[in-house]
């Protein structure tokens, strides 16, 4: 699909427009937690616009343009539910106060969307010039598919590393012992310091960074048209934080969601491959069409959610059965 540049400066220019009502009307004032309320609200506003974006493609571009920004876009929103996960643990290490949090929130995302959109470029890029690299993102997109199930067998998913850059920034600059409010930056003793709050909010951005390893490999396996794979990312980063408060322990209870994610990336990547083959003229090689990889990553992720709900549930009764009979006695 050839998207004149009009076209880009009208999407990204749309997107900073959302963003900035976004950050007037819910961070205008003082600092206040997040409610349910609002939090439904605005994911439900997120999705829709990405519905409507979706159905402009369809009129436009037709149904294969369209069926790749959802399957592209479900995806992305998939593997956001999984990295909240690790946002949850980052905010609890960093002791985030609650009416802080979807500042930093914000904050972070707005880093990992700029940083994508700098990937995604030189990936589209790398992938037009060597297309070899298909059957490298084939390989690890299967590989972090296995690791994905190996590491929750193992229990230790939830693990969060600090990483070079968020390291660097610790050394780099003085930081302030608490928060200073929401401020990033504050003056003692005429000496300029950093907050927590900016460290936390490097931890965010550069952590979805190094998600995007695995996240812009999986789109580039549904879609080799960059428009579309930024616009997919996009859409599904532009409603994360809201998404965060809306689901709040419900992450807890979605204890299949790895499972789910592993058998999308391993799908996607094996569709890689073969389709890598079939470029090449390998005859056994089929082609998998974007209608059938996006019926797969909806009832995938259909069936985990639902599977993880009925098992939270048992579990909860038996919880509940076990301490009755422990009273009983």
């Amino acid at each position: 699909m050839t998207v004149p540049v009009w076209a880009w400066i009208a999407v990204i220019g749309g997107l900073l427009l959302v963003i900035a009502i976004d950050l007037w009307i819910v961070d205008r004032g003082e600092a206040r937690e997040f409610s349910m309320r609002q939090a439904t609200y605005w994911v439900s506003f997120y999705v829709a616009l990405a519905i409507a974006f979706g159905v402009l493609l369809w009129v436009t571009e037709g149904g294969g343009k369209a069926g790749e920004f959802f399957a592209g876009y479900i995806t992305e929103y998939s593997l956001s539910v999984d990295n909240l996960f690790i946002f949850f643990i980052i905010m609890s290490r960093f002791a985030v106060p609650k009416q802080y949090q979807h500042k930093v929130l914000l904050v972070g995302i707005l880093m990992a969307l700029v940083m994508r959109g700098i990937f995604i470029a030189l990936g589209a890029a790398a992938l037009e010039r060597f297309s070899w690299l298909f059957y490298v993102f084939g390989a690890f997109l299967v590989y972090t598919a296995i690791n994905i199930v190996r590491q929750h067998l193992k229990g230790d998913d939830e693990d969060f590393q600090e990483n070079a850059v968020l390291r660097w920034v610790r050394r780099a600059f003085p930081t302030t012992p608490d928060y200073v409010g929401s401020k990033v930056m504050v003056k003692i003793h005429g000496r300029r310091m950093v907050t927590p709050m900016l460290i936390v909010m490097v931890a965010i951005g550069t952590t979805d960074l190094l998600f995007a390893l695995d996240s812009i490999p999986a789109i580039f396996g549904l879609t080799k048209d960059p428009f579309i794979v930024f616009t997919a990312n996009a859409f599904a980063l532009m409603g994360l934080r809201q998404l965060y408060f809306l689901l709040g322990g419900l992450l807890q209870r979605l204890v299949y969601i790895s499972y789910g994610l592993a058998f999308i990336l391993g799908f996607i990547g094996v569709k890689l491959v073969l389709e890598a083959l079939h470029a090449s003229e390998v005859s056994w090689a089929p082609t998998v069409p974007i209608q059938l990889s996006l019926a797969v990553i909806g009832a995938t992720m259909v069936v985990t959610t639902v599977a993880s709900l009925l098992k939270s549930r048992s579990d909860a009764r038996k919880g509940v059965k076990s301490a009755s009979q422990s009273g009983a006695s």
